[in-house]
């Protein structure tokens, strides 16, 4: 037996093997941490607003855990049932499930676990309004959206997106114990935030969500159309920020706040609208990219103001 040729084999068999790095970056990829950024992003201030100053920052530990892994299940369980299409789109097709990197049958295990452990997690730590919330938009994400309206109807994202609200009741929840004003007018803005902010992006990727059969509003409307209806959501968005105010106590901080980033938020919809009218390139990333913007200083803004002595 040739023993450099058995031992170059084995090598080979070795180095095709994942690394562990490689493996464990394949399953945080499976929980979008793009997503959980925002998750952050509106769950934290939340519940400064809540506690009117600085939870425990245990309580704030606790439900930023739960919170993550609560949405990091939904967005696994999303890839699971989406393999088939993210196969064949440009921007998903490094997706790990697509790759191969972890098996259809690891990823169900890893996003039934993760729902479960956010479950028992948030009702152990925080309270079972917080819980049974978490579970609820996990339930929402995967069968009201991916299951049902995804690849039915051109108005997945408006239903659907309720299932990115529920970062805000769920932060409030677990300072409180229960739900008041303030975090329904949160829940929603986020839930009138969601349809503009994504919109745009159907718009940039419209061949690929066409090749798949996906109705995306941005993919089967002209960008025209698409454009009024961002800045109909856009204008609700904002509007919406504003009955905080009083609702809320908000103070100079948060109102200021609203009321620039909300102008501008408004400025970028309508420049895509008349862009698209014109016939010229709508530049819709620059929406989204704004919208993105626009939510994370406005809820920026919520943590600051209650912070404040004036």
């Amino acid at each position: 037996m040739d023993i450099t040729s058995t031992v170059g084999t084995d090598a080979t068999v070795r180095d095709t093997r994942p690394s562990f790095g490689r493996t464990v970056r394949a399953y945080v990829a499976l929980m979008k941490p793009r997503v959980l950024e925002l998750l952050l992003v509106t769950t934290v201030p939340v519940m400064i607003l809540a506690q009117g100053g600085l939870p425990d920052i245990w309580l704030v530990l606790a439900t930023v855990i739960g919170g993550t892994a609560s949405a990091g299940s939904a967005a696994a369980f999303n890839m699971y049932l989406d393999r088939d299409i993210d196969a064949h789109m440009q921007r998903t097709v490094n997706r790990p499930l697509v790759t191969g990197e972890v098996s259809p049958r690891a990823a169900l295990i890893f996003a039934w676990s993760l729902a479960v452990f956010s479950t028992v997690w948030l009702w152990a730590t925080t309270n079972t309004l917080a819980a049974a919330l978490s579970a609820g938009a996990i339930f929402f994400y995967v069968v009201i959206y991916t299951m049902i309206l995804k690849r039915r109807t051109e108005q997945n994202i408006v239903w659907g997106g309720i299932a990115g609200c529920f970062p805000v009741v769920i932060g409030w929840s677990a300072v409180t114990g229960s739900l008041a004003w303030p975090p329904v007018i949160l829940f929603a803005l986020v839930f009138l935030w969601t349809p503009p902010h994504y919109w745009p992006l159907s718009m940039k990727y419209k061949d690929q969500y066409e090749a798949v059969e996906v109705p995306m509003l941005g993919a089967t409307r002209a960008g025209s159309q698409v454009g009024l209806q961002v800045i109909l959501y856009a204008w609700a968005t904002v509007a919406c920020s504003l009955l905080l105010i009083p609702v809320a106590g908000m103070g100079v901080v948060y109102t200021v706040s609203a009321l620039v980033f909300g102008g501008w938020f408004i400025y970028e919809s309508h420049r895509l609208y008349t862009r698209a009218v014109r016939g010229t390139e709508p530049r819709p990333m620059r929406v989204f990219h704004a919208s993105i913007t626009y939510l994370t200083l406005l809820f920026v803004a919520i943590a600051v103001d209650p912070l404040l002595p004036w």
